[in-house]
C-alpha cells in the first residue's frame, strides 16, 4: 500500500521560506511522476508542480520563479522549496503520486497534507 506522509509546513512571514518534504513507501518511486498540490478553504484543489522520474519538472503559473520541486529517488523523498512567501501561499499541500511515469497520467495517491500559513 502506498503512503505519503508530508512534514515541513508551519508559520511564516510573508517574504520568507518554508521547505515541504514528502517520505513515500510502498511504492516504485523512481518511477513514478509526482507532485504537490494545494487547498485553501472553500477551494478546488490546485496544481503547484509535477516531477518526472527523468527529472523534468512542470509548475503552475503561481509557483513558476519561487517554488522548486526536487526528488531524491535514493530516499524516495519529494520536496518544494517555497520562497517569497505570500499570504495567498496559505494553504494545504498535498504530496501526490501520479499512476505511472507521465503527466498525463492520473493522481492516484494523496497524502494526508501539511499546513502553510503566511502571516505577518
Amino acid at each position: 500500500q502506498v503512503q505519503l506522509v508530508e512534514s515541513g509546513g508551519g508559520l511564516v512571514q510573508p517574504g520568507g521560506s518554508l521547505r515541504l518534504s514528502c517520505a513515500a513507501s510502498g511504492t516504485i518511486f523512481s518511477l513514478i511522476v509526482m507532485g504537490w498540490y494545494r487547498q485553501a478553504p472553500g477551494k478546488e484543489r490546485e496544481l503547484v508542480a509535477l516531477s518526472s522520474s527523468g527529472g523534468s519538472t512542470h509548475y503552475a503559473a503561481s509557483a513558476k520563479g519561487r517554488f522548486t520541486i526536487s526528488r531524491d529517488n535514493a530516499k524516495n523523498a519529494l520536496y518544494l522549496q517555497m520562497n517569497s512567501l505570500k499570504p495567498e501561499d496559505s494553504d494545504m499541500y498535498y504530496c501526490t503520486e501520479r499512476s505511472g511515469a507521465s503527466y498525463s497520467d492520473d493522481t492516484e495517491v494523496w497524502g494526508q497534507g501539511t499546513l502553510d500559513t503566511v502571516t505577518s
